[in-house]
């Protein structure tokens, strides 16, 4: 005889995925999104100066993300890079969304329908909005962003302070050719 409960069983699995889908919107321990954050200054072109390895990144070169304001609110994402492997270039298009207050940078990105990951800005150019530094849920996950293909070594190296400061274990920084047009 079955004796299942679908509701309250439906009910655990919708628990279980929100805990776990949950978890992919965390912040590495000690980091905190900056404050005073200004979306239409952030919206653009970045390159991607450096990265954690990753496998939907893995073997691309001239990586850079296109950020613009999406239709009824959110940001599109179109991240773009360079396989060398295939002599071709490869296209994400995503979407971001605010977790909270808009003026906080932590946002919700997704590429894959409606599983989300964290996109957390932790230290920012909140002068001119030259560079950013940008963690997932945990220190598996970091990319050092700049408007320009290059960062001056000072900035590289204040940067990578405080990742390391957060946990980032910055000798495994993969940093990112940019020589394809």
């Amino acid at each position: 005889m079955n004796t299942i409960n679908r509701p309250a069983s439906r009910a655990l699995l919708a628990l279980i995925l929100s805990i776990s889908l949950g978890g992919c919107l965390g912040i590495p321990e000690n980091a905190e999104p900056v404050q005073g954050f200004e979306l239409d200054r952030y919206l653009g072109t970045w390159y991607e100066i450096a990265r954690m390895d990753h496998s939907f990144e893995r073997g691309l070169s001239n990586v850079s993300a296109q950020y613009s304001q999406r239709e009824g609110g959110g940001v599109t994402v179109i991240n773009r890079g360079y396989d060398e492997s295939k002599g071709s270039w490869d296209d994400a298009t995503g979407k971001a969304f605010f977790i909270g207050d808009s003026s906080v940078g932590q946002l919700k990105v997704s590429f894959f329908g409606p599983f989300y990951g964290a996109y957390n800005i932790v230290a920012l150019d909140q002068e001119t909005y030259q560079w950013s530094l940008v963690v997932g849920p945990d220190t598996d996950y970091l990319w050092i962003l700049a408007r320009n293909t290059k960062l001056e070594k000072a900035t590289i190296d204040q940067i990578l302070s405080t990742a390391r400061s957060y946990g980032f274990d910055t000798d495994e920084l993969i940093y990112v050719a940019h020589d394809q047009d």
